[in-house]
């Protein structure tokens, strides 16, 4: 089964492609549903993934304006009034003035189009642009671990793409875009990440042929990876035969929030032509 002529890539998508193609085609392609867990205890990891949620949408509403007073009495669970207090007692510093939660932005990729869900992006125009990412998993990543990920490629190469119209009408230049993880455990080691002219061609022809490439496979042979430790996590691990168990949630390299970007809603997304 080929790509539909109207996929959007997002960071999770290419990950996943990256991580295992054959995940990519179970997930993308053939939207399969998989009747298992992501990582053990189950309930531990829902109730993170709840959390996480809510989390988001507290960050989301504070940016938005809504009183910090309203906000904190729906901090309800141990790691939630944690996340909230840390955030509002550590958060981010310096954030330009102009703040714009829970953005979506798109631009083409090749013959499809890529898409991405930012959490926060915040402006000050003409001058620099921040993209927040808040990370509610219980491991603080290593910078080299996040250098690695798709997110740190797709979300500035994309605003740099496709966010004109946070900037005053005009184009950002890729050394004003700067991309911060803020980690709700870890309030005082967020991890940074500058952009620059290099990296946005870097990334605009490591992105195009990765989706030429899976463009290119079409009804051929998607790959099992031959990392069987990221098994462990996946739904798909029974149908694949790389065992039935799934793995610890406090080994887990990444935490719930892995695909936040699945809700991109496409009918009212930004969009950039060309």
């Amino acid at each position: 089964m080929a790509l539909p002529a109207d996929f959007h890539f997002t960071q999770s998508s290419l990950q996943d492609y990256a991580d295992c193609p054959r995940r990519f085609q179970l997930r993308y392609l053939l939207q399969l549903a998989w009747p298992a867990e992501e990582a053990e205890p189950a309930e531990g990891f829902e109730r993170l993934l709840k959390e996480g949620s809510a989390f988001h949408r507290l960050a989301q509403q504070h940016q938005s304006g809504i009183p910090i007073e309203r906000l904190s009495r729906m901090a309800a669970g141990d790691d939630l009034r944690r996340w909230w207090r840390n955030y509002l007692e550590g958060g981010p510093p310096d954030l330009p003035p102009a703040r714009y939660p829970e953005v979506d932005l798109s631009a083409p990729l090749g013959a499809f189009r890529l898409a991405a869900k930012y959490d926060l992006i915040a402006v000050d125009a003409g001058r620099r642009a921040l993209i927040v990412d808040w990370k509610t998993s219980r491991r603080r990543h290593s910078r080299e671990w996040l250098a690695a990920r798709m997110q740190t490629r797709v979300y500035p190469y994309l605003l740099v793409r496709a966010g004109a119209h946070l900037n005053d009408g005009r184009d950002l230049e890729p050394e004003q875009v700067e991309m911060l993880y803020w980690f709700a455990d870890f309030p005082a080691e967020p991890e940074r990440f500058a952009y620059d002219s290099a990296q946005r061609q870097a990334d605009e022809v490591y992105l195009t042929s990765l989706a030429n490439e899976i463009e290119g496979l079409g009804d051929g042979t998607f790959a099992l990876t031959s990392d069987e430790r990221r098994c462990r996590y996946c739904v798909y691990r029974s149908l694949c035969q790389r065992g039935v168990a799934a793995g610890p949630l406090d080994e887990a390299e990444e935490g719930p929030e892995l695909r936040e970007d699945f809700d991109v809603d496409f009918e009212q997304i930004a969009e950039v032509e060309y």
